[in-house]
């Protein structure tokens, strides 16, 4: 199945291509940020020196830029701190992955969190994992 990029994200792509110079595919909204998922040894020149890629960016789109290390897709471990990356600054217990499912363990405070009004974080979260990991259903206990 092919993933398909709308052109408000291809625009993203292109200019943080041109602002980093590193190409990536992996962009998604999540909490009102923009987020750039790039290969684990491209994180940092993707922030630059002193965040001025992101600074660069930042003001450019008027939005919160956030760059995050991208994991294989059967890595369980990095999927579990790529999922911490993405919800942070919000704490979780921990992440159960079995099969085509994710189970979000965590406190009364940051389960609401992580849900969100009308779970609409939770259902951002749950597409990002679907269209990159193949993960289906995404629990938040």
């Amino acid at each position: 199945m092919a993933e398909v990029i709308d052109m408000q994200f291809m625009r993203y792509i292109n200019l943080f291509a041109r602002t980093t110079t590193v190409s990536t595919t992996k962009v998604f909204y999540y909490n009102n940020q923009i987020i750039f998922a790039v290969p684990k040894s491209k994180v940092s020149t993707a922030i630059g020196k002193g965040a001025c890629n992101i600074k660069k960016m930042s003001e450019t789109l008027r939005r919160k830029i956030r760059v995050v290390a991208m994991p294989a897709v059967d890595d369980v471990e990095g999927i579990k701190k790529f999922i911490g990356d993405v919800v942070s600054p919000i704490e979780f217990n921990g992440v159960e992955l079995k099969g085509g499912s994710a189970v979000v363990n965590a406190g009364r405070q940051s389960k609401a969190a992580l849900i969100g009004r009308n779970r609409i974080r939770e259902k951002e979260l749950a597409d990002v994992l679907k269209s990159f990991f193949g993960i289906n259903n995404l629990r938040i206990a």
